[in-house]
């Protein structure tokens, strides 16, 4: 087994390389704005640092949101490249279980992760690999009152205390972990994966504008 991890889902454009033992090699950059810029690179890096190359990938792993448009989209289309230009399956995983799964908590707590419009990508868990609510997204303070007493991961704790004053790391995602999740999956019979398709959660930013003008000929 050797499983290519990536998600780009928040700012951390991060990948990782699994043998269905360990960690061989990872990279992790967060950067908001350069997601397609930074991935491949990553991508080439890691396969360096292991020593390996491209075609010995039997399967490919990669975060599906809930993450803003652009960056998560990025992650997506690149793991479908490789899926079919390897001919290896490609297996989806929530971005906030590679977090959850990250910290080691074994207690009810909760991830939650920056989606901007001061609001969070958020779920709860009963221990670090048991999530027990969908993936939502919510202002802070009308979900403090819900996760009051619970510890909080992930950079949507940290961006608002008031609401998350127990903040836990990690702070952003790691392929290694969301690498780790899924070999331990597949290693309990392949049950528990996501269809690689992005989990949006919400409306995209970008907005035709109403009452335009059409310019070409009909």
């Amino acid at each position: 087994m050797l499983l290519l991890a990536l998600d780009t889902a928040t700012p951390a454009v991060t990948v990782a390389l699994h043998d269905g033992e360990t960690v061989l090699a990872s990279s992790s950059q967060v950067d908001a704005r350069r997601h397609g810029e930074l991935l491949l690179p990553a991508v080439d890096r890691v396969l360096k640092e292991a020593g390996l190359a491209l075609d010995a990938v039997t399967g490919v792993v990669v975060g599906v949101g809930p993450g803003p448009y652009t960056g998560l989209r990025v992650g997506l289309v690149t793991a479908a490249a490789f899926s079919s230009a390897l001919g290896v399956p490609v297996h989806g995983l929530c971005t906030l279980d590679g977090l959850a799964y990250a910290s080691g908590i074994d207690e009810p707590f909760a991830v939650a992760t920056d989606a901007r419009r001061k609001e969070v990508y958020w779920a709860r868990y009963e221990d670090h690999r048991t999530r027990v609510t969908d993936a939502a997204v919510d202002r802070p303070a009308e979900i403090a009152g819900r996760l009051a007493g619970l510890p909080v991961v992930g950079a949507g704790a940290r961006l608002y205390p008031e609401a998350f004053p127990d903040a836990r790391d990690p702070e952003h995602q790691s392929a290694a972990a969301l690498a780790a999740l899924a070999a331990e999956k597949l290693a309990a019979g392949g049950e528990g994966f996501l269809d690689p398709l992005p989990l949006y959660l919400r409306r995209p930013d970008a907005q035709v504008p109403k009452n335009y003008k059409v310019v070409t000929p009909k």
